[in-house]
């Protein structure tokens, strides 16, 4: 893999909301950084304006794959790459209306339980 900033090799996958903020296992939640950008001075892990600025990225991504207002279950595996397990466990606690979960309540989770732009 190569760095999506400069494009170096070695690149180390970066959840973008982080594990300790509710971070989930899909697809669009990676950005494949070198060490550099990964865990340098100009890496989301020492500096808070990147780290936001990815987070913004992440929740416009979101916005504009997710757009009907309800998803079905399988429907968001499919999406978001997540597996049936880690899909299950992120969307238990979310209220499933008879059209699905609310993409709005989706997008929220997501991002950790938390909206950034």
């Amino acid at each position: 893999m190569y760095c999506q900033i400069c494009g170096k090799g070695n690149a180390e996958k970066h959840h973008i909301i982080f594990k300790s903020q509710g971070g989930k296992n899909f697809l669009l939640n990676y950005k494949y950084l070198c060490p550099d950008h990964h865990r340098g001075n100009i890496s989301p892990h020492k500096n808070k304006q990147i780290d936001i600025e990815y987070k913004e990225e992440l929740q416009k991504e979101l916005e504009e794959l997710l757009t009907k207002d309800h998803y079905r279950l399988e429907e968001l595996i499919n999406l978001l790459g997540m597996q049936k397990v880690e899909a299950k466990k992120t969307f238990k606690h979310l209220k499933q209306y008879t059209e699905g979960y609310n993409n709005r309540e989706i997008v929220f989770r997501l991002l950790g339980d938390k909206f950034y732009a």
